[in-house]
């Protein structure tokens, strides 16, 4: 065994990946499946009834404290304050400079605490950085990653499958809602929430609970899916990934994303409330599937590079998202250089893809 693979950080159901015959591979840190029956099948499992993916690897920081909300407000851009308990959104941690530190989930859990899900590549960097902006705040932090297993149930069949299981009236639960639940007979918390462009649940299970709930998922029929079916999910969505659309040096608003960043004081404002330079659009092809990296040429220029790219398995061609400056993203079709050849790209409004009804 590679040296490097022995310090690959396990989530509390690598051994049941192993058992189902998954593809593991290093992701952020963490050995973590790829496949199983392949990203095609997981894909389209999760597209048309319901599928599963082990989140175990993300971090979770507890936020409590008389100043909890107070704290939340300055490091984040969006507004914590409109959260009532029982209540999540999407957030950003910006830094000083005009980029984030990461995107991240908020989770109102009372008045004065909060759970924080963030990247599991950037936990390490997410912890310092709201230690080392804590001073002055009465608020105390927890990394409480260790403890908890993360289980995303996503799919149009997931509420029908949970509901036989779960003490909750799932229907009762609108997008965003965060509440206490049992599932199996066991205690998890339950969020509506998700990062596929489909319906679904995510379920925080104590870690040592969290191998039998993903057995009970699949008795009860959900697919198991790994990163590669999650990627393309979320690709033809239109969601960015840390790391691809957002990093400490792109500037978030480069997305369509701005409605996360509210009127208030907060850390690096005046970096973000400055017009980007840059605009991520969606680009479609032909036929020839592009990858993050390769440039993008407007009249035979080099105008900006590929973010994120693959073949759509529910639109039947490749889809990928650029980054191009602000003053040339309006045009109707660029080429893509792949391996010294160009190939012709559309221009598309993101997302991609979106679920009926949503």
């Amino acid at each position: 065994m590679d040296a490097s693979e022995t310090t690959l950080r396990r989530t509390p159901l690598h051994a049941a990946h192993l058992r189902l015959g998954a593809r593991m591979v290093p992701f952020g840190g963490w050995d973590m499946p790829v496949q199983y029956a392949g990203v095609k099948a997981e894909h389209t499992a999760v597209r048309e009834r319901a599928g599963m993916f082990d989140v175990s690897h993300m971090g979770e920081f507890r936020v409590t404290g008389p100043d909890a909300e107070r704290f939340l407000q300055y490091v984040t851009t969006n507004d914590v304050s409109k959260l009532k308990p029982g209540r999540a959104h999407y957030n950003w941690l910006p830094n000083d400079s005009g980029g984030l530190v990461d995107d991240i989930y908020i989770y109102r859990v009372a008045a004065a605490d909060f759970l924080m899900v963030v990247n599991a590549s950037n936990i390490q960097k997410d912890w310092a950085h709201l230690q080392a902006h804590s001073d002055g705040y009465e608020v105390q932090l927890r990394d409480e990653s260790d403890a908890w297993g993360l289980i995303a149930v996503q799919g149009p069949t997931s509420e029908a499958l949970l509901q036989p299981h779960c003490t909750a009236d799932l229907s009762a639960a609108k997008k965003n809602s965060f509440f206490a639940a049992n599932l199996f007979g066991l205690p998890v918390w339950l969020a509506r929430t998700g990062y596929t462009g489909e319906d679904g649940f995510e379920v925080f299970v104590a870690a040592q609970q969290a191998e039998t709930i993903w057995q009970h998922l699949l008795e009860i029929g959900l697919t198991p899916a790994g990163l590669g079916a999650r990627d393309t999910l979320r690709l033809e969505a239109g969601f960015p990934l840390y790391g691809h659309e957002f990093s400490d040096s792109i500037h978030p608003l480069s997305s369509a994303y701005t409605w996360v960043v509210k009127d208030k004081e907060h850390l690096g404002r005046q970096h973000i409330s400055a017009a980007p330079a840059q605009k991520l659009i969606g680009l479609v092809l032909d036929k020839v599937p592009v990858r993050e990296g390769y440039p993008v040429l407007l009249n035979g220029e080099t105008v900006g590079h590929i973010t994120s790219g693959s073949s759509s398995p529910t639109l039947g061609y490749p889809v990928s998202m650029a980054l191009v400056p602000t003053t040339q993203a309006d045009a109707e079709s660029y080429e893509v250089e792949v391996r010294g050849k160009l190939h012709a790209a559309q221009r598309v409004a993101l997302p991609f893809y979106k679920r009926a009804g949503s």
